[in-house]
């Protein structure tokens, strides 16, 4: 194993450096892996939204991808925001002939309710990314789309995951940070085939800087993994890393900030 494994994010630019590949790679960074980059999309947004997103033809996405494989040894890899149905069809013509773990972060909306993912795209999603996945981690009403449901009980939350999980991912994180706000502990639900799933448990973080909390959680499992941890601790320490981050958030423009994804430097 490398010290500073390969790692791979597969997402859509952030002009405000908060989310998408700007969070993905200093997450990576932080943790000890090497980033590379497929870029799927160019965004014109800051801390108070998107304002404009222009993507590259699906060809020159793929030959990124092709391009960074044929160069690096990539450990593990994760994606982001994908946004048409050719790129994600052309990605997963090049991911199904991998076997490096996968994470798979179903971005669709942004925190500011800018859609992220067009229409057409999310059929693909389902059904070219979602069964390469080791694992995917949708936020609340992620996996309300995914699992075509509402998740308001504990209940509702088995059902959606084994809803998702019957679409072929090997493992399912259900985030709990869209569920009741007043709650000062958080849950996240790890689902795998053929058991309950299992709540990990951790503090709310009371912070208004919560731009690129999905992209942050997400790289931080792909690199934990890389770095050869099983899934459950790979989850577990990337839960560790967020807190961490949002503990030591700040603003360094407009509206949202992004987790402070350089905090464990600031605190030794």
């Amino acid at each position: 194993m490398q010290k500073h494994p390969c790692v791979l994010t597969i997402a859509g630019s952030d002009s405000g450096g908060g989310a998408g590949i700007q969070a993905d790679l200093k997450t990576m960074a932080v943790l000890g892996g090497y980033g590379t980059s497929v870029i799927t999309a160019l965004t014109a947004q800051n801390g108070l939204g998107v304002t404009g997103i222009q993507a590259p033809d699906s060809e020159f996405v793929v030959q990124q991808l092709t391009t960074v494989l044929d160069g690096f040894p990539i450990a593990a890899a994760k994606t982001g925001m994908l946004f048409s149905a050719p790129i994600i069809t052309g990605v997963a013509d090049v991911l199904i002939k991998q076997d490096f773990p996968l994470v798979i972060d179903p971005v669709s909306v942004s925190t500011s309710g800018h859609a992220l993912l067009q229409q057409d795209a999310v059929d693909a999603l389902v059904e070219r990314i979602l069964p390469l996945a080791t694992v995917v981690t949708p936020n609340k009403p992620e996996a309300e789309m995914l699992a075509g449901m509402k998740i308001e009980t504990e209940g509702n939350v088995a059902t959606a995951i084994k809803r998702i999980l019957a679409l072929g991912p090997k493992a399912v994180l259900l985030k709990g940070g869209h569920f009741d706000e007043a709650d000062e502990e958080l849950v996240d639900w790890l689902g795998l085939p053929g058991e309950a799933p299992l709540g990990l448990h951790h503090s709310r973080v009371v912070t208004k800087n919560t731009h690129g909390t999905g992209c942050t959680l997400s790289a931080a499992i792909a690199t934990f993994l890389a770095h050869g941890f099983e899934l459950k601790q790979s989850v577990k320490k990337a839960q560790v890393y967020l807190s961490i981050c949002l503990r030591d958030s700040y603003t360094p423009g407009e509206g949202f900030g992004p987790p402070n994804h350089i905090a464990p430097f600031e605190r030794k």
